[in-house]
């Protein structure tokens, strides 16, 4: 579905008028466009647009994509909700394209809880400035948030009433049934039906279109939980969303900065007192999700968390977790019975900037708590499972040096370790698997990409993203056997799904991001891209020679432990005839 519209979207709008609703475009060269980049700071434009094939890109920050990873970007929204969007300007109807027939149904039920969520939000909203708000607004006002603020983030207050909610939800047409599903109203075992949220202070919790999804709520009075969040629904799915980051998004894209701090309240002083960048993990551990939902605002994440053993855990968990997804990180220790609000409060933008300016550097927070809390086997084991969730391969040289520096384990080991080739056992030791004296087919495998192979396979691709008409013939020559990471081998595949098709629709951010670039470079032409064809074709070929040899030598290793004479002689005469023609160009 999403591939139909986008073409037909694609062929609709020019991508260039869109891009000038928010940027200053003049000519530039190669038939481009340019202007300042609208996703990082700079004084010399290296934000180009090419109009004849549709697409973007940045010197400067490497952003690059289509008309819709534009639009979706600059205005900080979700695929979905862009494609929307830009479809309904389009007159385009998306309904048409959907395939499923379930999908009305799906539409039907959350296009409901948005509405009841609305209404909560009306009803929440209304509580505030009436006599059911008395304290609520107290607190508000002893914790110094102001009328702005409050008013930024639709702050509300849930009445002590069991049955608030749920009768203004039937004034509005909705069942009680219908609230539980939306997650607004509870029901007890007897099946009794009451309001979810009652005696507290309501912060609602947007999507990246401003549509309020969900409530947090803390209670004012005496009782238990403390903060009550929305559970599952239909349009909310905890770890996935974050407090005030739709009130954030432009903020994080000027400044390329995200402040990840625990409470409601912190974030709502931060915005009051000048930090439009910040955002709250809804009193849940940092997700993957997360972490990739403000990464697409931001290039450094500050983590700002409470300075107990509880608030230290969770740092390190985030920070690592931050630093796996490629994305820089610090983190800021409040001390023992501060929290950020408090502080604000007290000294003002002086005193938190004061912390800002002592952050921690992420990587090096991690690994200073990991030397000083864990004992050599854990030391091992973090890094061993750092460096197997990172989020791309080509991560592992940036990180590899600085950890083995960082926990005294050999640098050659760690890469070893993630080979496959074996476990590391202590901080600067490596065992072989026991009772094997030379690796397995398994283990022979190719190490995860460290740098070179992804720029070899970087290479080799240009030449499929400059000249498309000729990826069936690189197909059928077996192109494919040049690629050893999982970028080349992942990209290759898209590549080839669509000829010379439009691929961008497939591509992740670092694909567009390449793609783009690759299509703004100078390509080969007359001899220059013969030669080109053929050293790649050598390519190929030598690359064939290598698998050919590869399998004889694990063929080799079997009839040995076999004791087959015979066959160790044959396969020896076959692997001798296919080296022989190949050292040359080794």
């Amino acid at each position: 579905m999403d591939k139909q519209v986008i073409q037909t979207l694609k062929q609709r709008l020019n991508i260039v008028d869109v891009v000038r609703r928010y940027v200053s475009l003049r000519p530039g060269g190669a038939g481009r466009q340019m202007g300042l980049c609208p996703f990082h700071q700079e004084k010399t434009p290296s934000f180009g647009v090419n109009e004849a094939e549709g697409f973007f890109y940045c010197f400067g920050c490497q952003a690059g994509g289509d008309v819709l990873d534009f639009y979706q970007r600059v205005n900080g929204l979700e695929f979905k909700d862009a494609l929307e969007q830009l479809a309904a300007e389009a007159g385009i109807e998306l309904k048409a394209f959907k395939p499923d027939p379930e999908y009305d149904e799906r539409q039907k039920l959350k296009r409901l809880c948005h509405e009841m969520h609305e209404a909560a939000q009306e009803y929440y909203r209304r509580n505030l400035n009436m006599a059911a708000g008395d304290v609520a607004r107290a607190y508000l006002q002893k914790r110094g948030a102001d009328k702005d603020a409050v008013a930024a983030f639709g702050i509300g207050a849930s009445s002590e009433d069991w049955q608030g909610l749920t009768n203004f939800l039937k004034a509005k047409g909705y069942t009680p049934e219908q609230g539980v599903l939306a997650g607004l109203l509870s029901q007890n075992d007897r099946g009794k039906i009451y309001d979810r949220f009652r005696g507290r202070l309501i912060f609602p919790i947007q999507n990246l279109s401003g549509q309020v999804i969900a409530f947090g709520g803390r209670i004012l009075t005496d009782g238990e939980p403390k903060y009550l969040n929305s559970s599952d629904t239909p349009i909310y799915k905890k770890g996935e969303h974050l407090y005030g980051l739709f009130q954030a998004r432009q903020a994080m894209t000027r400044s390329k900065r995200a402040i990840l701090t625990e409470g409601y309240m912190d974030v709502l002083s931060l915005h009051q007192f000048g930090y439009q960048d910040a955002c709250g993990v809804l009193g849940t551990a940092l997700t993957q999700d997360q972490v990739k939902r403000v990464a697409g605002f931001c290039s450094r994440m500050v983590l700002i968390f409470d300075g107990d053993t509880a608030g230290r855990k969770a740092a390190l968990r985030s920070a690592e977790m931050i630093l796996q997804y490629g994305t820089k990180c610090s983190v800021v220790l409040m001390p023992d019975g501060e929290d950020v609000d408090s502080l604000l409060q007290m000294m003002g933008r002086v005193g938190l900037d004061e912390r800002l300016n002592a952050a921690v550097d992420g990587l090096d927070y991690c690994l200073e708590a990991v030397r000083e809390g864990y004992s050599p086997r854990e030391i091992v084991g973090w890094a061993n499972g750092f460096l197997a969730h990172l989020a791309d391969n080509s991560l592992r040289p940036f990180y590899i040096p600085r950890l083995a520096q960082g926990l005294g384990i050999a640098e050659a080991d760690l890469r070893r370790f993630g080979s496959g080739q074996g476990r590391l056992s202590g901080p600067g030791s490596f065992t072989a698997p026991p009772g094997q004296r030379q690796p397995s087919a398994q283990m022979q495998q190719r190490a995860p990409a460290v740098g070179r192979d992804e720029r070899d396979d970087r290479y080799y691709l240009r030449f499929t993203i400059q000249y498309p008409e000729y990826i069936p013939e690189l197909v059928k020559r077996g192109f494919e056997a040049l690629l050893v990471t999982e970028f080349g081998q992942s990209l290759w595949k898209k590549l080839v799904a669509v000829g010379e098709g439009d691929v961008l629709p497939l591509l992740d951010d670092d694909e567009k991001s390449f793609w783009a670039r690759t299509r703004t470079e100078d390509k080969p032409e007359g001899e220059a891209l013969a030669e080109e064809w053929r050293h790649i074709l050598q390519r190929i070929e030598l690359a064939g020679v290598r698998s050919t040899r590869d399998q004889l030598m694990e063929q080799i290793r079997l009839a040995s432990q076999a004791n087959d004479v015979e066959e160790v002689k044959r396969l020896m005469t076959a692997l001798t005839d296919i080296n022989a023609p190949s050292r040359e160009e080794e």
